[in-house]
């Protein structure tokens, strides 16, 4: 493999019923600012789907400057060879330096199985994303390479945190947490260089065909989308007890998430942690009750516009990233808060 053939940062634009996933504009962002490190002048977005082109022009308004779409029946709703072999095929057409992928249950499945077939390494799930030099500690026994990157992710069940680089094989490719990175502002009007492209489809025995598609509302709230979360830990005591936490969500018109321990309690589902393994969160405002702050926490929500914490320990970690921190029994404090929030809306009318 001669490495000076790959050039350019790439990104999957994942599309879902000819709509773009937020992700996909997400990993623009974040390409944006590692093409700039790397002097490079392109973004470029990778399309699959069928009959998407209409997408092309949102892709370009938040960063991508080429648009490789691959357009074919086939790939009308996902199915993991088709877009398997799609994206494989463009990277050996294209040689990206550096392709993006979002960790959504689409990313998941097909990152793996795209760095397997290209034979390249791939970082999963990934909270940050630098350009830098490899390995971080120069040592005389090894060679320094510079501008590579430099992937990090939680480790051991998010015990730990651990930065991986692929400086032997390209693309060097990545899988990156959804809500981690950040959109740009869209440039209305912008237009992006667009390439058709299509490698042929043959239908394999790795074919799998979709005999029904059922779409099934979520009853659980997506808080990933929410402008005000109020979060619980363990120091909220009880599943019951997050009653007066959803009474102050009500009361803000916000939606209650929580911090892993709750999670592993059995007191709240999964889709509603905040943190380095659950979700990422950027709302305008975080309350943080009875959630010690440790740091698998604070990295999924410490981007927050303000952070409210409610804890009786003074010492608690969380206090170091909080906007306002209230010491005391949030049994008290909480109910007392949310009464005068509610007094006060009554008040304007």
């Amino acid at each position: 493999m001669s490495l000076e053939e790959y050039k350019g940062v790439f990104i999957f634009a994942q599309q879902v019923d000819n709509e773009l996933s937020s992700i996909a504009l997400e990993l623009l962002g974040k390409a944006k600012n590692l093409a700039e490190d790397l002097d490079e002048k392109k973004v470029t977005a990778v399309l699959l789907g069928s009959d998407v082109k209409g997408l092309v022009d949102k892709l370009a308004e938040y960063g991508a400057d080429r648009v490789i779409v691959v357009d074919d029946p086939a790939l009308k709703d996902y199915r993991t060879e088709p877009y398997t072999h799609a994206l494989a095929s463009v990277i050996n057409e294209f040689k990206p330096e550096i392709l993006l992928v979002g960790a959504t249950a689409i990313g998941r499945d097909l990152g793996p199985r795209v760095s397997s077939r290209v034979h390249t390494g791939l970082t999963a799930d990934c909270t940050s994303l630098d350009i830098g030099d490899f390995p971080l500690e120069p040592s005389p026994a090894r060679e320094t390479k510079h501008k590579q990157l430099l992937m990090t992710r939680p480790a051991f069940g998010g015990n730990t945190i651990a930065t991986i680089a692929c400086p032997d094989f390209r693309p060097q490719m990545a899988t990156v947490r959804p809500g981690v990175m950040q959109k740009i502002d869209p440039i209305k009007g912008a237009k992006a260089e667009v390439v058709d492209y299509n490698p042929g489809f043959e239908e394999n025995d790795c074919y799998t065909e979709i005999v029904k598609i059922v779409k099934e509302a979520s009853a659980v709230a997506d808080i990933q989308a929410a402008k005000i979360l109020v979060s619980g830990g363990r120091g909220v005591g009880s599943p019951e007890n997050f009653k007066i936490l959803e009474d102050l969500a009500e009361a803000l018109n916000g939606t209650v998430s929580c911090s892993r321990a709750v999670v592993d309690s059995g007191w709240k589902p999964k889709d509603l942690q905040v943190g380095q393994t659950g979700k990422t969160v950027r709302p305008q405002l975080y309350f943080a009750i009875g959630i010690s702050g440790a740091i698998q926490h604070v990295a999924g929500m410490e981007e927050s516009d303000i952070i409210i914490a409610i804890n009786k320990d003074e010492n608690a970690p969380i206090f170091d990233v909080a906007d306002y921190g209230v010491v005391g029994d949030l049994n008290k404090i909480v109910p007392a808060l949310t009464k005068k929030i509610k007094e006060a809306l009554a008040a304007k009318g």
